[in-house]
């Protein structure tokens, strides 16, 4: 009887659930509206066309879902480990300037490549079961790595609350912390204290308050918003082989597997947490890594057939279904579906580009600082010895490598031998490093 008090209690929806339709179409519209700025973003960056990077995020999370048989929650956006190795590719040097089909069908080339070795990754990992990956992967990597997403995107939500774009200051009216600081307490103030239904949209919640605060702000420009077209095909461009677009982008797969691999243990714990307090049973979702991974290389192979860049996992999406309880894979078949239409309707996507930059970091501030919290809940789930000298030196170097990386260089690149290294894949791949030479150490002593 206890069991039964206990599930009714409990508030959520797991990856095997479906809410009722106007529910589902609620709850995947909060999913898009936290994908689309990154994902944006990435675009802007890299010059690839942002109307095709949308259609790829949606058609390649409907494909991981297919691939993973519904079993993993997770949506598929644009991933910024990538950005340095593609700009090197598109010669992309002024954000938001579009570049050449040719150059961007060599990165798509060699984004192909890197989602092959995902699926090889995968593979590997299904044969020699999750055990083998753990000796790779323990949780004092994953667990490092999640804080490390988190904590260095903290300045990208903070600057864009402070009115700063591109490094400069573009509004110095204050206003914009106006609406970041409303919008962050506001959702805060919506995940904390609302019960039942509403309980599980406080990120759409505290998005509609901060842009109905921006209006009278004067901080939102409508007429963007049926400029050009009402229905626009996006801008396809299809993949030219390259080889040096493969040995610039291919490497890279290998040091986002940490990264994939924390998002899922993050996801295993969640969602057992919630089948516990609804009495069901358990969801071994961390079992599931090698499905991942084939799911995330399909999914940048996917991405890439039609134009978009290279993908992950998002951690945002991760922390908006870890605070609201919805782990709904059917609801992020809706939110890729309304990704792919918003690609082709213009006002739609040009209305959610409104909405002010200081508005979604507000939200983002408490979001990215979930996925720091979710490292922490990795290491603390796995019961990590925080007093072994060799799991201080694997957690103290990836912090330090992921974090001063990321805020000590431009576009968190480490100058390293004449090259230039993703802080967070490089301290990713250090760890990794690390943690072998220290075990085989171990053993040797023992």
């Amino acid at each position: 009887m206890a069991q039964r008090n206990l599930g009714s209690a409990a508030i959520g929806y797991l990856p095997d659930e479906t809410p009722s339709i106007g529910k589902l179409i609620l709850f995947a519209f909060q999913q898009v509206l936290v994908m689309f700025p990154a994902t944006v973003t990435v675009a802007l960056l890299t010059g690839f066309h942002v109307s095709t990077t949308i259609f790829a995020s949606g058609l390649a999370t409907l494909c991981f879902l297919l691939i993973t048989r519904g079993k993993i929650p997770l949506y598929y956006g644009s991933s910024f480990s990538y950005i340095a190795a593609i700009v090197g590719i598109t010669g992309a040097s002024q954000f938001g300037v579009v570049a050449p089909d040719a150059l961007i069908s060599q990165a798509q080339f060699g984004i192909i490549m890197s989602g092959l070795v995902s699926i090889a990754a995968g593979f590997i990992v299904s044969r020699f079961g999750i055990e083998s990956i753990e000796r790779v992967l323990p949780p004092t990597v994953t667990g490092s790595i999640a804080l490390v997403i988190g904590l260095s995107l903290a300045g990208t939500a903070l600057t864009s609350v402070a009115g700063y774009s591109n490094g400069a200051l573009a509004d110095s009216s204050n206003k914009m912390w106006v609406a970041g600081l409303i919008t962050l307490l506001a959702t805060i103030g919506f995940s904390v204290y609302l019960k039942g239904v509403w309980s599980q949209l406080p990120i759409l919640l505290g998005i509609l308050v901060g842009y109905a605060v921006s209006i009278p702000l004067g901080l939102i420009d409508f007429s963007s918003v049926f400029s050009g077209a009402v229905i626009s095909t996006p801008h396809f461009t299809l993949p030219k082989p390259s080889w040096a677009a493969v040995l610039a982008i291919m490497p890279i797969a290998i040091a986002t597997i940490p990264e994939s691999t924390a998002h899922l243990f993050q996801l295993d714990i969640y969602v057992n947490d919630l089948a516990r307090r609804k009495g069901k049973g358990e969801y071994k979702i961390a079992d599931k890594l090698g499905l991942n991974l084939i799911g995330d290389g399909v999914g940048d192979i996917v991405a890439s057939l039609f134009g978009g860049p290279a993908g992950t996992n998002y951690g945002e999406n991760i922390s908006t279904m870890a605070i609201t309880h919805n782990f709904s894979c059917p609801m992020l078949a809706v939110a890729a579906v309304i990704s792919i239409l918003l690609s082709f309707v213009s006002p739609l996507s040009n209305l959610i580009n409104t909405v002010p930059g200081a508005v979604i970091n507000g939200a983002c501030v408490f979001l990215f600082g979930v996925i720091a919290a979710q490292g922490i809940a990795i290491m603390i789930n796995k019961r990590v010895d925080m007093f072994d000298a060799r799991n201080l030196a694997v957690i103290s170097t990836i912090l330090i490598i992921g974090i001063g990386g990321s805020f000590g260089f431009p576009n968190g690149m480490i100058p390293v031998f004449g090259a230039q290294l993703p802080a967070i894949a490089t301290a990713a791949l250090f760890g990794i490093v690390l943690n072998l030479l220290l075990s085989m150490g171990q053993k040797a002593k023992d």
